[in-house]
């Protein structure tokens, strides 16, 4: 074990935890949203003055120079007046990273857009009162206003249309839409891995609607099926794996008054790019597209002629490797400039670029990266963003110039903040935690400065029950250079001189970060620590949160640098003298699923017993964008695929080991589980399976809590 960080958690003393009870899965599943500094969507007005948030199903207004709020109606009392919408005959296999705009302000301020049962009404600030818009039978969705405020543009079934909303008059602006022709709307995978959350775009000038086109005929479908009721449903869904046909894309330009689609040449989106962001110019004569090649390692950002569909080259991003998408690009106020954040050097950082010829200018560097930017104050020339340069565990909100000088810290309680800024960076909304400190919101001025308490930490959890502490340590890598960062919980009642079974929870894949310094509180890794056992945690490389080059050791070898990390790091766990090396568990979901039976197949001798829910088996299960990304295509590495595929490694099997899968899962199919449950009786292998009907990924619900109980007992029976 190499050095360890100073995170100060402070141990309470033994007089004062014998007076607190421990946590138990009641605990767990009786908490609610104890401990959630809880205020729902910040939605700040054009002015920057108030912001609108919700809580307890209700609609407030707080106002800053006041710093007071008030109520301004209740959201469900909308859906009483909201038409019925006939019952769906078969489940529609929509993203969960789709996300309609619920309110929206109006330019001006005076009114919400409120968006309530699938029709959508006008809530006027001075009069507290609405209109109803739109009372159809079919849902609007993705409602959104114009710039002007004079019309509201939105989505029924699978067309766009547009209401003027002085004079009522609705136009249908395409006309084509069908189960497998989609205008403005997303497939499946686009949201999932390219966190696309819409596809259409007012143009500022309000004239004109771009929009992407998606033909999802040639995407495989996979035939899930509804077995709850007394006949089976047939419920197929779009899903292409690795190397199958993604939808033809095409984007869009029409007139908001109606006409013909003016279609943009962005290339072959069909087959050979993605369109990733789609962004007007603010002149409205141009869009700005980010469109990558099918494998992700080129990114080229486009400048589209809105008129003509002509395409010129602004910016070209390579790597050997993929390239991360993010949401940093700005364009400015002047017309001139856009910011843009890249990992060109191993992490991400900002650069701003001329948009008609010149040299960027840098504003960030250093072995840190840049987590987001949240504002700009064009003014004042400053640039706001979320960055892990104090520890890649926490996200700390800084400024820097518009010229790279002048880079300052603005939050300084240790650990994670997020941020949400109003429209001229005067003052923010600031969400923040620690692993022991109960989140807690407050009203901040952009120099960090706090004005007031919204909401201030519930501190019940931790004054009524006995959460064990977290800490964090800096372990070695199998390369013996690379520092990862790991988390360990000691039992209840610790003793140093015992010996006590492991769990260790994983997820290890790229894109993720598990481990932060914010607040967990009530969860099943602490009944499981006061059931006695030590709960470890290692961001491996390949993870997400310390830069691309952190991530890259996975690149066409899934499962092969994440399994070896996690092994030294257990190893270096072991040699601290208190964890039994004979009772090892192990416990992910999804990629962590994967690795669950990475570690139980590839390092039969070091885990002991497992728990695998959701688990990818094989990555040429998996979807196109997501597995291409990390793997290339499968008919250029056909080797590399092979070594996922952890069903031709079933026969290694000798600990215990529990399956766990939604039959209806949307995103890692249950045909993985399946494939592996046969793989391990063709081995006559034995494990236990849990098997639920909902179609998610994860299991919620009263489901949940059950299968929570089966995990812990599995633990406690296997390895105690």
């Amino acid at each position: 074990m190499t050095r360890r960080t100073v995170l100060l958690i402070p141990f309470l003393c033994s007089a004062l935890l014998a007076q607190k009870k421990p946590v138990t899965l009641d605990a767990v599943f009786s908490s609610g949203r104890e401990g959630r500094a809880d205020m729902g969507q910040i939605l700040w007005t054009p002015d920057g003055k108030s912001f609108l948030y919700t809580q307890a199903g209700k609609a407030h207004l707080y106002d800053v120079a006041s710093k007071k709020s008030r109520e301004l109606f209740s959201i469900g009392a909308f859906s009483n007046f909201a038409a019925k919408t006939p019952p769906a005959t078969r489940f529609s296999w929509e993203n969960r990273g789709v996300r309609d705009q619920n309110m929206q302000w109006t330019p001006d301020g005076k009114a919400v857009l409120v968006s309530s049962k699938g029709d959508l009404f006008l809530w006027r600030v001075d009069s507290g009162g609405f209109e109803q818009l739109t009372a159809t039978a079919v849902a609007e969705r993705d409602p959104k206003l114009s710039p002007d405020g004079t019309r509201v543009a939105f989505r029924r079934e699978h067309d766009l249309y547009v209401l003027n909303l002085k004079t009522r008059k609705e136009i249908r602006l395409t006309s084509n839409g069908s189960e497998t022709w989609f205008n403005g709307e997303l497939d499946w995978v686009y949201p999932e891995e390219l966190a696309l959350d819409t596809a259409y775009w007012w143009s500022p000038d309000s004239t004109r609607i771009a929009y992407l086109q998606f033909d999802v005929s040639h995407e495989p479908r996979y035939p899930h099926a509804d077995l709850l009721g007394k006949k089976a449903v047939y419920e197929p869904e779009r899903y292409p794996q690795a190397g199958d046909p993604n939808a033809d894309v095409r984007l869009g330009v029409i007139p908001a008054t109606g006409g013909l689609t003016k279609w943009m040449d962005a290339g072959h989106t069909e087959d050979q790019y993605l369109i990733a962001r789609v962004y007007w110019a603010r002149d409205s004569k141009r869009l700005i597209v980010q469109r990558p090649n099918r494998v992700q390692n080129r990114l080229d950002v486009l400048s589209l002629d809105a008129g003509t569909g002509e395409a010129s080259v602004l910016l070209r991003e390579t790597d050997p490797h993929w390239i991360n998408l993010d949401d940093d690009f700005r364009l400015l106020k002047d017309g001139e400039r856009f910011l843009w954040s890249s990992e060109r050097d191993g992490n991400r950082h900002l650069w701003m670029y001329p948009l008609r010829g010149g040299e960027p200018v840098r504003l960030t560097s250093g072995d840190w990266e840049v987590k987001g930017v949240v504002g700009l104050d064009e003014a004042k020339g400053l640039v706001y963003y979320m960055s892990g340069e104090p520890s890649p565990i926490e996200s700390q909100l800084y400024s820097v110039r518009m010229d790279g000088t002048g880079k300052q810290r603005i939050t300084t309680q240790p650990g994670s903040h997020t941020v949400s800024m109003s429209p001229g960076g005067d003052v923010y909304v600031d969400h923040h935690s620690s692993l022991e400190s109960p989140p807690r919101r407050t009203l901040n001025s952009s120099d960090g400065k706090e004005i007031a308490v919204l909401v201030e930490a519930d501190k019940k959890p931790l004054d009524e029950y006995d959460i064990l502490p977290s800490e964090i340590f800096k372990v070695k890598a199998a390369d013996g250079k690379t520092d990862m960062y790991a988390r360990l919980i000691r039992p209840a009642g610790f003793d140093a001189k015992k010996k006590y079974p492991v769990i260790v929870d994983v997820y290890g894949g790229p894109g993720v970060q598990a481990l932060h310094n914010a607040w967990v509180g009530l969860s099943t890794d602490q009944v499981y620590a006061h059931k006695g056992f030590v709960i470890w945690q290692v961001d491996n490389r390949g993870s997400k949160g310390r830069g691309h080059a952190y991530e890259t050791p996975i690149y066409h070898k899934m499962g092969v640098t994440e399994l070896a990390d996690q092994k030294a790091a257990l190893q270096q766990l072991i040699a601290m003298g208190f964890v039994d090396p004979a009772r090892v568990g192990v416990n992910g979901w999804s990629y962590g699923g994967f690795m669950t039976l990475n570690c139980m197949l590839n390092a039969a001798d070091v885990f002991h017993a497992g728990i695998a829910g959701a688990p990818v088996t094989n990555f040429a299960n998996y979807d196109s964008i997501y597995t291409e990304r990390y793997m290339g295509l499968p008919a250029d590495d056909a080797d590399g695929y092979a070594l996922t595929d952890l069903t031709k490694s079933a026969s290694r099997l000798k600990g215990k080991l529990m399956l766990v899968h939604n039959i209806d899962d949307d995103n890692v199919l249950f045909q993985n589980t399946m494939q592996m449950m046969n793989a391990l009786q063709s081995a006559g292998k034995q494990f236990e399976f849990m098997l639920y009907p909902q179609k998610s990924h994860g299991v919620g619900g009263p489901a949940r809590r059950q299968m929570t109980e089966a995990m812990v007992a599995f633990f406690e029976r296997e390895l105690k």
